[in-house]
């Protein structure tokens, strides 16, 4: 359990009917802590959940979420507004990990210098194979593969972010974000008929 350093008791019930953007524009004018507390409940154990899947360390995971929101809170002021606050947060806190990962030294995947030949169609190459995977064979992949490529795939079919939410979350272009896609669901497809080879979906 995370500890909240930054003790988010919301006291007026009416608050958690705002919008996140609401939130965040009226503590900025009032200075009021409630409105960010509010932001805390409501994203600290996604946050948390992003950081454990990325990072595959609960302690580790626990801290980075802890300075991830103190991150933001010193950030508020830096906020747009051209993209909705969860985009902004998620971007962050994937930022944040992959910054840790680079530090340990730990499963980085190589980037990638060639995206302009990537077609609008090759988002949806193999969609289907990895859609018909059932779920427990699906997460023993995922643990085998490095980071950036595991939370591409999340942040496109669990999360459900559209190419455009995605290239704000970890500030890359279009085509660089397709061509990751891309590369990403080939290594996952790659990685699962290894394991299972006889029942292999193509």
């Amino acid at each position: 359990m995370i500890i909240n350093l930054l003790n988010p008791v919301i006291t007026n019930i009416s608050l958690k009917s705002i919008s996140d953007e609401d939130a965040l524009e009226q503590y900025l004018l009032t200075q009021n802590v409630n409105y960010f507390n509010l932001l805390y409940d409501r994203y600290t154990n996604k946050v948390y959940s992003k950081c454990v899947s990325m990072l595959k360390d609960q302690e580790m995971a626990e801290d980075a979420s802890q300075e991830i929101f103190v991150k933001i809170l010193l950030s508020l002021s830096k906020f747009s507004g051209k993209s909705r606050f969860s985009t902004w947060l998620y971007s962050i806190t994937y930022n944040f990990c992959i910054d840790l990962i680079r530090k340990r030294k730990n499963d980085i995947t190589v980037a990638y210098d060639d995206f302009s030949k990537v077609d609008s169609e090759d988002d949806e190459i193999n969609d289907s194979e990895l859609l018909e995977i059932n779920v427990l064979r699906l997460q023993e992949v995922l643990i085998e593969m490095n980071a950036e490529d595991k939370s591409i795939l999340l942040m496109k079919y669990q999360d459900d972010l559209s190419i455009k939410e995605i290239c704000e979350a970890i500030n890359k272009t279009e085509s660089a974000v397709k061509m990751k896609i891309l590369r990403a669901k080939e290594r996952f497809l790659r990685i699962y008929n290894l394991k299972y080879f006889d029942s292999a979906i193509y």
